[in-house]
C-alpha cells in the first residue's frame, strides 16, 4: 500500500468534531426536517455555450445575488478560517501567465494523517469526516432540478424526504472569492466517484452561474481529494486560467459515442500537464455522458485524475495525473516537496496556491512549469491512457492517413471560446 504523510485542508468548521448531533447538521437526524433556500434550475438545456433564459430571474442571479451574497454573509459571520480577499495574488511574468497566490492561512492549524494514494475508488467510511457532519450555517442553498422551463428561487423550502438534496456549502479554507462546495445527494453518503448524474449537476451549476470566471473542479482520490464524500469545488477568479489559453489538437473520430453525440475531443498542446479537452454535444447531457464515461474509465483503471469545468460548462478539461504516486515512491525532489503544494485541479489549471512567502516572492514561470511537469503522465503513458478512454466510450480514432488529409487549420487551433469569452482587460488586484 502506498501512503504519504498528508496535511489535509480543513473544509468545514466541524471537521475535527466527533459524530453527534444537537447542532442542526446535514445528517439524517436534522436535514430531512429542515428548510433551506432552494435554487431550482431548468433541466433541459441547449449546448452550454448558449446563455440560458431564466424567466423572471436576472441572468446573473445565481452567481452575483445568491452565491456571492450568501458567501459574503458567512464571511461577515466569521465562519471562514481566514480572509482570502486579503491574500496577495499576481500574474507570474512569462508566456503562459501562471497565477500565483500567497495563502498562508491554508498552512495553519492542520493535523498530519496517513492518506492512501494507490486506490482511486475507496468505500465511504462514516467514521471519518464527511459532509453530513457540516453545520447548516455553512450551507448557502440547495441546488435542484426544477419542474418547468425557467429557473426559480425560493428563500425557504422544505427538504423533500424522498429526494436526497444537493447542497452548496462554503469551503471554510477558501482558495478564492466565492469558494464553495457542491455536494450531490448529501444524505446518500456517496464516495468521491464521478457518475453521469453528478457531473451533469456540476455542468448545470456552471451554466446557471453564467460567467466564464466561475469554474468548477473535481479531484479524485489519489489526485488530492481530501474528503472521500462526493463533492465538486468552485470559485470565482476574474481572469483566464493558463490552461484555458493553451492550444489544442483535435482528435479526429470516425465513429462512436462522442461522434454520435456531437462531442469534440482534443489534446492539450504546449502545456506542462497532458490532458484531454471536451466541447460541444447536442445538449448538456450529451457532453456530461461522454466526459463521465471517460472518468469512469479512469476510476475503474485506478488512474487518479482532475477535472476542470470551464466556459460556463461549455468546455471540460480532464487530467490524468501521477504526482501522489511519485511522491510516495520518493521520486519528487525535496525542493518541490518543501513547498507543500498539492497539485490539485486549480494548480494544474495554472492557479498556483503557495503557502510560503519565499515561494511566492520567487515564483517564476520556469518553476511553475517544472512543478506541473512532475504531475503529468509521460507522453507514452498518456497515449496509452487516451486509448483506454476512447475504447471505453466506444470511440474510434481516425487512422493517420485519414488525419493527414484534413485541412491544417482543423488540426491545431486555439478554442474560439477562449478568444471570445475573456475580455482583454482582465486584471488581478493585489
Amino acid at each position: 500500500m502506498l501512503t504519504i504523510k498528508r496535511v489535509p485542508t480543513v473544509l468545514s468548521n466541524y471537521q475535527e468534531d466527533a459524530a453527534g448531533c444537537g447542532r442542526n447538521c446535514l445528517g439524517d437526524c436534522c436535514l430531512p426536517v429542515s428548510k433551506l433556500p432552494l435554487y431550482a434550475f431548468k433541466v433541459e438545456r441547449l449546448p452550454a455555450v448558449v446563455s440560458p433564459s431564466q424567466g423572471d430571474l436576472p441572468s446573473d442571479f445565481l452567481l452575483n445575488t445568491l452565491l456571492f451574497g450568501q458567501w459574503e454573509d458567512r464571511m461577515s459571520r466569521g465562519l471562514f478560517r481566514y480572509d482570502v480577499t486579503a491574500c496577495e495574488t499576481k500574474v507570474i511574468p512569462g508566456e503562459h501567465g501562471f497565477v500565483a497566490q500567497l495563502n498562508e492561512g491554508r498552512h495553519l492549524k492542520k493535523r498530519p494523517t496517513e492518506f492512501r494514494v494507490d486506490r482511486v475508488l475507496q468505500p465511504f467510511d462514516s467514521t471519518k469526516f464527511n459532509f453530513t457532519k457540516v453545520g447548516q450555517e455553512e450551507v448557502l442553498f440547495r441546488f435542484e432540478a426544477g419542474e418547468d422551463d425557467t429557473s426559480c428561487f425560493f428563500e425557504i423550502a422544505s427538504v423533500d424526504k424522498g429526494v436526497p438534496p444537493n447542497v452548496v456549502a462554503i469551503n471554510v479554507s477558501p482558495i478564492e472569492y466565492g469558494h464553495v462546495l457542491l455536494i450531490p445527494h448529501v444524505l446518500e453518503c456517496l464516495p468521491q466517484r464521478i457518475d453521469p448524474e453528478s457531473l451533469l449537476l456540476a455542468l448545470h451549476m456552471a451554466v446557471e452561474a453564467g460567467s466564464p470566471y466561475f469554474r468548477l473542479g473535481y479531484n479524485s482520490l489519489g489526485a488530492f481529494a481530501t474528503i472521500n464524500h462526493l463533492h465538486f469545488q468552485a470559485y470565482y477568479l476574474a481572469m483566464p486560467f493558463p490552461v484555458e489559453k493553451a492550444p489544442t489538437k483535435k482528435i479526429h473520430i470516425v465513429q462512436g459515442l462522442a461522434k454520435s453525440l456531437g462531442v469534440k475531443i482534443s489534446k492539450l498542446l504546449n502545456y506542462p500537464v497532458r490532458g484531454l479537452v471536451y466541447e460541444g454535444g447536442n445538449c448538456l447531457k450529451d457532453l456530461a455522458d461522454v466526459v463521465a464515461q471517460s472518468c469512469i474509465c479512469l476510476q475503474e483503471n485506478n488512474i487518479p485524475f482532475n477535472v476542470l469545468i470551464s466556459d460556463c460548462g461549455g468546455r471540460i478539461f480532464l487530467f490524468p495525473q501521477c504526482y501522489a504516486e511519485k511522491q510516495a515512491l520518493g521520486e519528487v525532489s525535496q525542493e518541490l516537496l518543501e513547498t507543500q503544494v498539492n497539485p490539485a485541479v486549480w494548480e494544474i489549471s495554472g492557479h498556483m496556491v503557495l503557502k510560503r512567502r519565499k515561494d511566492y516572492d520567487e515564483a517564476s514561470e520556469e518553476y511553475a512549469w517544472r512543478f506541473l511537469a512532475e504531475v503529468s503522465l509521460s507522453e507514452e503513458r498518456f497515449e496509452e491512457v487516451k486509448s483506454y478512454i476512447l475504447e471505453a466510450i466506444g470511440t474510434v480514432e481516425a487512422e493517420k492517413d485519414e488525419m493527414d488529409s484534413k485541412v491544417d487549420e482543423e488540426e491545431s487551433f486555439h478554442s474560439t471560446a477562449t478568444v471570445s469569452t475573456f475580455p482583454e482587460s482582465c486584471l488581478v488586484l493585489l
